[in-house]
């Protein structure tokens, strides 16, 4: 172990470095961290991260430590769990009502607050230091992104205040972590959703370091949009919990802000709420109606005051809810009903830009000089001229696209790959027994956009448009039918609906179907083309008007013939239909 034991923290470090934590005392520890016995300039590696836990485990039965996968690279993938009354099923803690919170660290190893805060808050609840309430349990990750934990160096964050040296935001894949949910590239991601599947968590904690401007705040917050996550859950989270988390950490000395979304422009006249899609952690909790906050401290704050932040807030965050767990649980059942039943939803959403709340926002005024580079203007902020002004905060969308819910969605079984990711998610689906044939709505992929550079592995289409068209289709034993009347009805219409700007089609999994495999052979189709147009008046007819109306067109004997094929019996039908179906309401 690397760690110190049975030693007094205030000898080994002074008392001046715990500042408004040393009424924690922490002074009888069995377990320091390696960022207390440095002094608040190192964070914990992955692996002393796995020993610290396993130790406290050995002594203090409201704690578990359990392998829930392999990472990227085959190191394991471990959650800690904290019951304060020693029972560590999530079956059981759903039946008796606790309140389950999730805490993720790590998910960019380069921003490691949470990692070094987890491990001190689990000790001191495990020592009787702060208390846990009984109706409240943890699962804590102790480091999510191995690979980019042991990818160790003191550069890749090149404006961060400590600490001495951290991981890397790439896996071992080179992945961004925070962007791999619903595409689940890698092993960590596959795990993490398989174990949010069985905790089924009420609150989500991402913990991270934010860059971009500077400013006075030590802390800021990012909430799951409350209008994306909308019914009771986003009501109350944005009118009554978020209020309380702010009040909270104001009596522990903290004047936070919202995560200040602003790299373009300094925050002065204010910013743009952030919205995180289903891409990403806190917007993937969100399908599952769970509360998910992102906690960025400032990266330019030293490490120990962002280290203590971090613990103060999931400290609050575990005590509210605890005082809060009924209505939690209240508001969560209620959508939950809903959703059951709900017949419209968005998939995609736009900025108000005619609604915001007022921020007290604590600042610096910026201006310009000589950059000592490039010799042109460049931006500083002058901590000699703090500022402190409310500006405005855009914090509510509007829906950009809804879409009617279908009676149950059909999945062809060649698509493993979504199938898999649907189960994981605790999809409840079952496959057909024989092959039938049903009146369905099949999209046709009008157009999309896709992009010029790789992103997180993928080439990404967005702007996606479709039609919908009535088929009659024949499916096949072993394809799958989803019903839409599950709790987890989000998850199936932004995945499984193509135009969703983090469904499926989206993230490449159904690119198979947008390459036409068949075609023509010129001089021996000019028969039978002259065939086709003869038989079909209408198809002659619009021919011609193309011929008439497109000089281009009328010059062009190979694209003459080939808007004969299209529209002719020859042209395969599934080139660009999208391969899910929806069964619709009779």
């Amino acid at each position: 172990m690397q760690f110190l034991k049975n030693l007094s923290l205030t000898a080994l470090l002074g008392a001046s470095f715990f500042g408004s934590h040393q009424a924690n005392a922490h002074t009888d520890s069995t377990y320091i961290t390696p960022f207390e016995r440095s002094g608040g300039r190192q964070t914990a590696t992955y692996r002393e991260s796995i020993d610290f836990y396993t130790a406290l485990q050995q002594s203090c039965k409201a704690i578990k430590v359990k392998k829930i996968g392999e990472a990227d690279g085959n190191n394991p993938l471990y959650v800690v769990y904290y019951s304060p009354t020693n029972d560590f099923s999530p079956t059981n803690w759903h039946k008796e009502g606790k309140l389950i919170m999730f805490i993720n660290n790590g998910i960019h190893p380069g921003e490691p607050d949470g990692i070094d805060a987890s491990m001190m808050l689990l000790r001191d609840a495990a020592q009787g230091k702060i208390t846990i309430p009984g109706n409240v349990v943890l699962a804590v990750i102790p480091v999510f992104n191995v690979g980019g934990a042991l990818n160790r160096s003191s550069t890749s964050r090149a404006n961060q205040n400590g600490p001495e040296s951290y991981g890397f935001r790439g896996n071992a894949q080179n992945l961004d972590l925070n962007r791999d949910f619903i595409k689940a590239d890698a092993s960590e991601t596959r795990a993490l959703e398989a174990e949010f599947t069985r905790l089924d968590p009420d609150i989500f904690i991402d913990n991270h370091v934010s860059d971009g401007a500077d400013y006075q705040h030590v802390m800021t917050l990012l909430p799951t949009q409350h209008d994306k996550l909308g019914g009771k859950c986003g009501s109350y989270m944005y009118e009554t919990f978020t209020p309380m988390v702010y009040k909270e950490m104001k009596k522990k000395g903290y004047d936070m802000v919202p995560y200040v979304n602003n790299f373009d422009n300094t925050p002065e006249k204010g910013w743009r709420e952030f919205f995180e899609s289903p891409r990403f952690a806190s917007g993937y909790a969100a399908l599952f109606q769970t509360m998910g906050y992102v906690v960025e401290t400032h990266m330019l704050k030293p490490f120990k005051d962002r280290v203590w932040a971090t613990y103060d807030i999931m400290n609050s965050m575990i005590m509210l809810s605890a005082q809060n767990a009924t209505k939690i649980h209240e508001v969560r059942a209620g959508d939950r009903n809903a959703i059951i039943n709900q017949k419209q939803y968005t998939i995609d959403w736009q900025i108000d830009t005619t609604r915001f709340d007022w921020v007290e926002f604590k600042g610096y005024e910026s201006a310009y000089k000589p950059s000592l580079v490039s010799g042109l203007p460049r931006l500083y902020y002058d901590h000699q001229k703090p500022f402190t002004r409310k500006v405005p905060f855009y914090d509510h969308y509007n829906p950009k696209e809804t879409v009617k819910a279908p009676v149950a969605y059909i999945v062809p079984a060649a698509w493993k790959g979504v199938i898999s990711r649907l189960k994981r998610n605790g999809i409840q689906m079952h496959t057909l027994e024989r092959d039938t044939t049903f009146n369905v709505t099949a999209y046709h992929i009008d157009r999309y956009e896709s992009g010029n550079q790789p992103y997180e592995k993928h080439y990404l289409h967005r702007n996606i448009k479709v039609t919908p068209e009535t088929a009659t289709i024949g499916f096949h034993k072993g394809d799958v039918w989803i019903n839409v009347n599950q709790p987890a009805n989000r998850y199936i219409v932004e995945t499984l609906e193509p135009a969703a700007p983090d469904g499926f089609l989206a993230w490449n999994f159904f690119d198979g179907i947008l390459q036409q495999k068949e075609y023509f052979g010129d001089y021996v189709f000019e028969d039978l083309a002259a065939e086709i147009v003869q038989n079909d008046p209408a198809l002659k007819k619009a021919l011609e008007e193309k011929q008439k109306s497109d000089s281009a067109f009328a010059k062009n004997a190979g694209a003459q013939l080939d808007f004969v094929y299209r529209h002719s019996k020859y042209f395969e039908p599934t080139v660009l239909r999208f391969p899910v179906c929806r069964v619709e309401a009779d």
